[in-house]
């Protein structure tokens, strides 16, 4: 989540939320100019969830901590608005409008869905600077793209599942069949097959473009990882969402691992799913969001892509269950450095 920043995480919830917890009153002067009669400007910051919004314990929720750092840590006024179900564009550009004519700057819109929306409304209001994740289309001088590295994490993860799989056979549900989701499911089975190449690899999606219920289906995502279980799996990897904490209930069920995604999700877990949790594949939304608005505030801010990997600690992998993995770490540790220094390169499809 961005070139040798720090990690941190990012807040979400609604209007009457944010009041009611005491989260929308705290502001701060940080430099940038602008503003103030003392020279320096208070920054309010916006933030727009992705589908599944705050509570899906994986890429909303990876943005609501690094929003909350930024509340923490910066003092800093947020508002946060979730999305709604089957929405348009015109929805979305309605949000993103009501930011940014509201003075939030800067705004946030999480999620490749936005896309459109950012388009129109960075035209619209060009002293507010945007930042969008997982995608690259929209090059404005006042849109910072916030991208990851996903294959590189999945690769680990398809490590781990490969060396804890007793039956040779393991799964890979994703959410919405888009290119995004392909790049987690490529480096999952490339590392799974560097570990064993002959294993076999169960891959099912719950939906398909423009359908993007499957990262809000936590039914089919439990539905889906039991048939892979029953098929001879006997560790699965959700990159779906709210819909992986479905598929983490089947494994718990039937005592089967499950690798979870975005956030680490064994600590989310409830008590009787923990063991059950191999580890997960950290995108680190959180810290791209707080460097981001942080760079905002320094007048750092660079317009266009900023990349996060491997390298910069922006995509890892959770090691919060050591009785789990056991002593793979050391593999998988050897793997991350190979990555990092060019020797392997995980594929993106």
């Amino acid at each position: 989540m961005r070139r040798g920043v720090k990690i941190v995480a990012i807040a979400a919830s609604a209007v009457m939320a944010l009041s009611a917890a005491g989260c929308g009153g705290k502001k701060a002067t940080t430099g940038g100019g602008g503003g103030g009669g003392d020279g320096k400007k208070s920054l309010k910051v916006g933030l727009a969830y992705d589908v599944g919004g705050r509570g899906d314990k994986s890429f909303n929720d990876a943005a609501y901590a690094g929003l909350q750092k930024v509340q923490q840590e910066l003092k800093l006024d947020v508002k946060d608005l979730e999305a709604k179900e089957g929405e348009s564009d015109n929805d979305k550009i309605q949000r993103l409008e009501l930011l940014a004519k509201s003075g939030y700057n800067p705004v946030i819109a999480v999620g490749f869905v936005y896309a459109t929306a950012l388009g129109k409304v960075a035209s619209k209001y060009p002293n507010t600077k945007f930042a969008i994740v997982d995608d690259d289309t929209i090059q404005k001088p006042n849109v910072t793209d916030l991208l990851f590295a996903e294959q590189e994490g999945s690769y680990l993860v398809g490590a781990a599942a490969a060396k804890k799989s007793q039956t040779g056979n393991i799964g890979f549900i994703g959410g919405v069949q888009t290119p995004l989701i392909k790049k987690f499911e490529a480096g999952y089975v490339a590392g799974a097959k560097k570990i064993n190449p002959k294993i076999k690899v169960q891959i099912k999606y719950i939906s398909q473009p423009p359908d993007f219920s499957g990262f809000k289906d936590p039914a089919k995502g439990k539905t889906i990882a039991q048939g892979m279980y029953d098929q001879g799996a006997d560790v699965v990897y959700a990159s779906a969402g709210l819909s992986g904490t479905g598929s983490l209930e089947s494994a718990t069920a039937e005592k089967k691992w499950f690798i979870g995604v975005d956030s680490d999700q064994y600590q989310t877990a409830s008590a009787a799913e923990k063991p059950y949790v191999l580890t997960s594949m950290l995108k680190r939304v959180d810290t791209a969001v707080f460097n981001f608005v942080k760079s905002v505030g320094d007048g750092t801010v660079q317009k266009g892509d900023v990349r996060f990997s491997l390298k910069n600690d922006g995509i890892d992998y959770a090691t919060s269950n050591p009785a789990a993995l056991g002593d793979m770490t050391t593999t998988l540790n050897d793997l991350k450095q190979q990555i990092i220094s060019g020797k392997i390169t995980p594929p993106e499809k």
